[in-house]
C-alpha cells in the first residue's frame, strides 16, 4: 500500500434509505466530485438480506460494541435501558441493534459507489461527517441534512438514520469494494484539467 499513488485511492460508500427518500443523490456526489474525487462506479439497487447481512460483522466483538454504544447513550442522557430492552447486558443489546440496522438498510432502495482520489477514505468521511449526525458540523452532508441521535433512535427500536455509509480504512474499503461491486470493472478516467 505504501507505493501506491494517493491520488488512486479508492472508497466505498453507499447512500442509506433516509439519503434517497430526502432526494440527496445528486448532492452527496455534488461534494465529492467538489473535492476533486471521482465517481468510477456507481448504482442504485434493492439489496438482498444476505446482502446486508453479510455488508455488517458478525463477530461477537462487534455486536457487544453496538451494544456497549447503545449503553453510553442511554447514561450520557439519563435513560434507563431496563425500560426499553429488559437489559443491560451489552452481548444481548448488540444483536438487537444488528437487527434494526438491517431492517433500515432493507427500507429503500440504496445507492452504492466507488469514489476515488487523494486520500478517498479519509476525505470522503470528512465531507460525510461524524457517524453520529447531531455531532455532525455544519458544511458536512450529516449535519447540512440530519440531526437525528441515538437516543432518539433506541427509544423509537430502529437505527439512526444519518444518510450514508462510508468506509473507515482502506482495507474496510477494499473489502466493501469486493463485497459490492464483485468483479464489476471500476472506470478510468482524467478530469477535466488533468
Amino acid at each position: 500500500m505504501a507505493n501506491r499513488n494517493p491520488k488512486e485511492e479508492k472508497t466505498y460508500v453507499m447512500i442509506k434509505p433516509d439519503g434517497v427518500k430526502k432526494g440527496l443523490i445528486g448532492e452527496i456526489i455534488k461534494r465529492f466530485e467538489q473535492r476533486d474525487l471521482k465517481i468510477v462506479a456507481l448504482e442504485m439497487f434493492q439489496p438482498t438480506h444476505a446482502e446486508i447481512d453479510n455488508h455488517y460483522p458478525k463477530d461477537e466483538a462487534w455486536i457487544t460494541r453496538l451494544g456497549h454504544k447503545t449503553l453510553a447513550t442511554y447514561e450520557k442522557y439519563g435513560f434507563d435501558p431496563m425500560e426499553d430492552f429488559g437489559t443491560t447486558d451489552p452481548a444481548k443489546l448488540g444483536p438487537e441493534i444488528r437487527k434494526w440496522l438491517v431492517d433500515y438498510m432493507l427500507s429503500a432502495p440504496l445507492v452504492k459507489m466507488v469514489v476515488e482520489g487523494t486520500h478517498a477514505v479519509d476525505m470522503v468521511r470528512k465531507i460525510a461527517g461524524p457517524t453520529m449526525p447531531y455531532l455532525a458540523d455544519m458544511g458536512t452532508i450529516r449535519g447540512d441534512f440530519s440531526n437525528d441521535s441515538p437516543a432518539v433512535a433506541n427509544a423509537e427500536k430502529r437505527a439512526v438514520a444519518n444518510i450514508l455509509h462510508a468506509s473507515e480504512t482502506p482495507e474496510e474499503a477494499q473489502h466493501e469494494i469486493e463485497h459490492w461491486f464483485g468483479k464489476t470493472p471500476t472506470h478510468s478516467y482524467k478530469r477535466h484539467g488533468e
